[in-house]
């Protein structure tokens, strides 16, 4: 397994970036705008990271930016820890046989969310390319919040 990023949604982009770039001293290392889903993805990470984290090597921070209007309350600017794994069905298997939820099961072969004890939103990305549906994954329906 390994860590990737932590998401927070923000609501005023250049305040934002102002803020973790110009100021703490985070570099922005890749950007992506969904004009569909009027959002986008804005990736930063660490000076001494810039190059590893380009390469997926180094964590980074995701600030998700919603085009419309959006108060976030309740800690829901906070989004997500991201970990890629090796095989996404065999580690969704083993926390469900542990008991843990699997909030957005891994349909696609390559996403699935569960929640930690403290409801933190834990996002499980494959590794490589996607892995072909199996069952019973493929049919499964979302459980609560991810």
């Amino acid at each position: 397994m390994k860590y990737l990023h932590s998401m927070v949604r923000v609501k005023d982009l250049e305040a934002s970036l102002d803020f973790y770039c110009n100021k703490l001293g985070l570099v922005e290392v890749k950007r992506d705008d969904y004009e569909s889903g009027r959002f986008s993805l804005i990736f930063l990470a660490a000076p001494n990271d810039v190059e590893a984290a380009k390469q997926h090597q180094a964590p980074t921070l995701e600030l998700t930016y919603n085009w419309d209007t959006e108060d976030y309350d309740g800690g829901r600017n906070f989004g997500h820890l991201a970990y890629q794994v090796d095989n996404i069905y065999d580690i969704c298997q083993r926390l469900a046989d542990a008991g843990v939820t699997i909030n957005r099961p891994p349909r696609d072969g390559y996403m699935a969310f569960i929640r930690s004890p403290d409801n933190i939103s834990i996002e499980l990305l494959q590794k490589g390319d996607r892995l072909a549906p199996q069952a019973p994954w493929d049919t499964m329906e979302n459980t609560g919040e991810w």
